[in-house]
């Protein structure tokens, strides 16, 4: 008996999630910075959900909408005061289509 297997990617997999933005009220921020920090620019590359990204004057920047809350950038970040992390209120956020 052979079993197939479905080579699915994450990409696809993600974008059976669906996301309620918090309009005004993003639950994470960047503090502002000049120059970022090794911690701050590795966000750019690691966030699954690609939030982060560097905008013209070399600054990082965040964009909520989409955030998985998977706790990365907390890893990262937080502890240094680089970031401020919250949960999203109640009924915002990440909707998980597959729990």
């Amino acid at each position: 008996m052979t079993i197939a297997i479905k080579n699915v990617r994450v990409e696809d997999k993600l974008f059976q999630n669906r996301y309620l933005v918090d309009v005004g009220r993003p639950h994470i921020t960047v503090r502002p910075h000049e120059t970022p920090s090794p911690s701050l620019l590795a966000l750019t590359r690691v966030c699954p959900a690609k939030c982060y990204e560097q905008n013209d004057k070399g600054q990082v920047e965040i964009t909520a909408d989409g955030c998985m809350e998977c706790g990365t950038c907390r890893v990262l970040c937080e502890a240094s005061g680089e970031i401020e992390w919250n949960y999203p209120r109640g009924g915002y956020g990440v909707l998980f289509k597959f729990g």
